[in-house]
């Protein structure tokens, strides 16, 4: 999620979970109103406050919404923020807990330090999970960072990527709107698109960069194949304001048909609460377009 939004997301809570008998009168009969043929993902962060309480419980609710599928963080890399209570867990318990509020893990968000200062370590873990994509979150670099910056992350990355790569996992570099932003008159992620290896490291598109002017669909008719999952939201044109998705500017048919092109494999909404139930209908209206 864009930094700026990440920092100022409010939680909807609870007591929003439990309106969710209230949206889809039909979970009264103990049925699910999205069929679970598909992977309907979404990404753990904007949920951290209720996952801390009750991990299990709130996927169980999530799954009345119709969502199977979750984008983990790691808990060790986000212990400070939300996830430092799954640590004691061992990835057999934590894979178990998933699995058993029915939902599916295949990704998760990593910070870069931690890939860089414990990676094997990182990858056990993931691979006992069932892990096959570890996502690096973001390079933390500073405001101040210069592209050689950014260049000397990404041949970092090309390192972790062999290490993964071993280990039968996929590594992934997560943008957030600030990779879109111009340095030396280039625009940043096209530097890293260009300097991370294809064959190593894929990607994975946030949307929120439309509110920037860029779209995800030129990316992936641009760069087939480098993507492999995308963070989805809409945006309603004004301002930073979210909609769920399919209410607001975005081009579904055409980033689903381009999502195809670029490689897309997975995908996660990751919106404030309010937008989840409404969005996880959308993403059932849309499964033959997305797969």
């Amino acid at each position: 999620m864009d930094r700026l939004n990440r920092r100022k997301f409010i939680s909807a809570g609870v007591t929003g979970l439990a309106g969710a008998s209230m949206l889809f009168p039909q979970l009264l009969q103990g049925k699910n109103p999205v069929a679970k043929k598909k992977q309907l993902g979404f990404q753990t962060w904007v949920m951290r406050e209720e996952l801390a309480k009750d991990f299990t419980g709130t996927l169980k609710k999530m799954g009345t919404l119709g969502y199977n599928s979750i984008e983990m963080c790691s808990p060790p890399g986000y212990s400070q923020a939300g996830f430092g209570h799954l640590q004691h867990l061992s990835a057999r318990e934590l894979k178990k807990m998933i699995n058993d509020s029915g939902f599916s893990c295949v990704s998760s968000h990593y910070g870069f330090s931690e890939l860089k200062d414990h990676g094997q370590e990182r990858i056990d873990f993931a691979k006992e999970l069932g892990l096959t994509q570890m996502v690096i979150a973001s390079y933390g670099l500073p405001r101040t960072a210069t592209l050689d910056d950014w260049k000397r992350a990404a041949d970092e990355s090309n390192k972790i990527a062999e290490l993964t790569n071993k280990s039968g996992v996929q590594l992934v570099f997560h943008n957030h709107n600030v990779e879109l932003e111009k340095l030396d008159g280039q625009i940043i992620y096209d530097v890293l698109l260009d300097r991370l290896d294809p064959e190593l490291v894929k990607m994975q598109f946030q949307l929120w960069v439309i509110i920037m002017g860029y779209k995800a669909a030129d990316y992936f008719k641009k760069h087939p194949g480098r993507f492999i999952s995308a963070h989805l939201y809409d945006w309603s044109g004004q301002g930073e304001e979210m909609v769920p998705l399919g209410k607001g500017v975005v081009d579904w048919n055409e980033f689903f048909a381009a999502a195809k092109t670029g490689g897309v494999k997975n995908y996660y909404a990751e919106m404030d609460f309010k937008y989840l139930a409404e969005s996880a209908k959308f993403l059932a209206a849309n499964e033959k377009k997305m797969f």
